[in-house]
C-alpha cells in the first residue's frame, strides 16, 4: 500500500490537509497563509532556529527534573531538539520572518516540528499528538512571550560573535597597513582643506583604532543580552509553571548554549521591555557609521586616477563602466557604505518597534528580530569583504604624497615655532601667490638651513612633532 500524500490535522478553527512528509502542522500552515509578507522564512536565520531548539531543549529538561514529563517523552523531545541544533530540519521552519502575533507563529512552528520529529524517534506517525503534543508537551511551562525573546537574545549573542571575529579581521588588516605606511608622509586635511603633515600610517592606524574601539563597545552591550525572561510565560507572572521552573530552565540553557544567561529580576518588566534590543542596535549603528566614514575616506583618498586625490590605490575588482573603457570604481567601499545605510535604517525600525509596545507585551518583536539579524549578518560580511577585497590590497603613491607635502603651504605650521608667526604668515602668503614651495622660500630668506629642514620634514618627526627649544629667529 502506498503511503498517503497528506494527513489531516484539526484545531479549534477546523480540519486542514497537510503534506504527509511535513514536520510542521496546522498552526504553521495557517501562519504561512496569513503572512505572505517578505518571502523569507525563518529558516533563513539558522541561529534563530537553533536558539529556538535550545530553549525547547532546556525547557523539557527542566520539566523532567520537576517530574512534569515522563522519561520517554523527554528523551524523544531532546533528540528532536538536538537534530535541529545540529542543523537538521531547518527547512521545516517555513513561516515568514515578519508576522503578526508577537512571534506566536514562529513558536508554533518550532513546537510542531519538534513534536513530529520526536514522534518519529518513537516510531510513531507525524500528527499523533495524543502521544507527544506540540503545545501540551513541547511547549510545557512556556509561552511565546518568554520563548521568543529568549531565543532572539541567544541568536543575537551568537551572531555577534561572528561579527566580532570579522571586525578583528578588519582591525588586523588596517593595523598591517599602518605599519606598512609608517614612513609615508602626506598632507593631513581638515574640512577638505590642506592642514599639517602626517603619515599615511597614522591615517590607517586611526581606522584600526576605530574598529577596535567599536568592538569593545559592542562587547559591553552584549552583556545586557544575557538577561532572559524564560519562565515568565504570558506576562511575567509565571502562570502554569512550577515554582522552580525558571531557575531550572535557565540552568539547563546555560549548559546547552555555553552562555552565562541569567533570569531577569523582574519578569513582568522583562517580558514587555525591548530596551536591550534598542541598546544593542544602537551599537550596531555606531559600527555602521564608523565603517561608512572610513569607506568615505578610502573613496576620497583613491579618487582619480588623474583628477582626484590619488593618494592611495584600491585593488581593482571589476570593470567600472559599460561605456568608459578602463574605468575602475571603488566598489568595495561602496557596498560597505550601502550596508551601513541599511543598518542605520534597521536601527530606526527597531527603535519604532520597541516604542510601539503596549502594556505587558511588545507585539513587534518579529521585525526587531529580522532587523537585528540582518544588521549582524550584513555587517559581518561587509567587514570581511572590506578587509580581504580592499584593505589588504591597498598601495600608496609615496612619491606623489611626498611632493604634496613639500609643496603644501601647511608645512609652514610645523615651522612656525622655529621661524615665528609673522615670518610664517609672510612665507605662506608668498607661497600661495607665487606657487613656490614653503621650503624654498625659507631657504631663500635664510630662516633655516637645508639640513634643519631635512630633519624637520623626516617622517618620524612629522608624525610626532615636538615643540622646538631653539630661540625663534627674527622675522624677515
Amino acid at each position: 500500500m502506498e503511503a498517503p500524500d497528506s494527513r489531516t490535522e484539526t484545531d479549534f478553527m477546523g480540519p486542514r490537509e497537510l503534506p504527509a512528509a511535513a514536520y510542521w502542522g496546522i498552526q504553521t500552515l495557517r501562519a504561512v497563509e496569513n503572512f505572505p509578507i517578505t518571502g523569507t522564512a525563518i529558516s533563513a536565520y539558522p541561529q534563530l532556529v537553533r536558539a529556538l531548539a535550545q530553549v525547547k531543549h532546556a525547557a523539557v529538561l527542566a520539566n523532567f527534573d520537576l517530574g512534569l514529563i515522563d522519561e520517554s517523552k523527554k528523551e524523544a523531545i531532546v533528540r528532536a531538539c538536538r537534530d535541529i541544533e545540529d542543523g537538521r530540519l531547518h527547512g521545516q521552519f517555513v513561516v515568514d520572518v515578519i508576522q503578526g502575533g508577537a512571534g506566536t507563529s514562529t513558536n508554533m512552528n518550532a513546537n510542531e516540528v519538534i513534536a513530529n520529529r520526536a514522534l518519529e524517534h518513537l516510531g510513531l506517525a507525524k500528527g499523533e499528538y495524543s502521544m507527544i503534543h506540540p503545545n501540551g508537551d513541547v511547549n510545557m511551562g512556556q509561552s511565546t512571550n518568554d520563548v521568543y525573546p529568549t531565543a532572539i537574545k541567544i541568536a543575537t549573542i551568537q551572531g555577534a560573535s561572528e561579527l566580532l571575529a570579522a571586525m578583528a579581521h578588519l582591525y588586523e588588516a588596517f593595523a598591517r597597513k599602518a605599519v606598512e605606511f609608517d614612513d609615508v608622509v602626506k598632507v593631513g586635511r581638515t574640512q577638505l582643506q590642506d592642514a599639517v603633515p602626517m603619515t599615511l600610517g597614522q591615517e590607517f592606524s586611526t581606522y584600526a583604532v576605530m574598529v577596535d574601539e567599536d568592538a569593545r563597545r559592542l562587547r559591553e552591550a552584549l552583556v545586557h543580552l544575557h538577561e532572559i525572561n524564560l519562565g515568565a510565560t504570558a506576562i511575567g507572572t509565571g502562570i502554569n509553571t512550577h515554582p522552580r521552573y525558571a531557575v531550572e530552565a535557565c540552568a539547563h540553557l546555560q549548559g546547552i548554549t555555553g552562555l552565562p544567561v541569567v533570569t531577569a529580576g523582574n519578569l513582568v518588566e522583562a517580558t514587555q521591555d525591548c530596551g536591550v534590543f534598542v541598546l544593542f542596535s544602537g551599537m550596531l549603528k555606531r559600527v555602521a557609521v564608523k565603517l561608512s566614514k572610513i569607506c568615505n575616506d578610502l573613496r576620497l583618498l583613491s579618487s582619480g586616477p588623474r583628477a582626484g586625490f590619488a593618494e592611495i590605490n584600491l585593488p581593482p575588482r571589476q570593470a567600472g563602466s559599460s561605456i568608459m573603457p578602463g574605468k575602475v570604481n571603488p566598489v568595495i567601499p561602496e557596498v560597505v557604505n550601502q550596508v551601513a545605510f541599511e543598518v542605520i535604517g534597521n536601527d530606526l525600525t527597531i527603535t519604532m518597534a520597541a516604542e510601539a509596545g503596549q502594556l505587558q507585551l511588545n507585539a513587534f518583536e518579529p521585525i526587531i528580530a529580522r532587523s537585528l539579524f540582518d544588521s549582524l549578518a550584513h555587517l559581518t560580511a561587509a567587514c570581511t569583504t572590506l578587509a580581504e577585497h580592499c584593505v589588504d590590497g591597498i598601495t600608496a603613491n609615496k612619491e606623489y604624497l611626498r611632493s604634496q607635502v613639500e609643496a603644501s603651504i601647511g608645512v609652514v605650521t610645523i615651522l612656525n615655532p622655529l621661524i615665528g608667526y609673522d615670518a610664517a604668515t609672510s612665507i605662506a602668503r608668498q607661497a600661495l601667490s607665487t606657487g613656490r614651495s614653503v621650503t624654498s622660500l625659507v631657504l631663500e630668506r635664510g630662516l633655516l638651513s637645508a639640513d634643519e629642514l631635512e630633519q624637520i620634514l623626516r617622517p618620524e618627526h612629522l608624525a610626532n612633532p615636538q615643540a622646538p627649544t631653539a630661540p625663534v629667529p627674527s622675522s624677515n
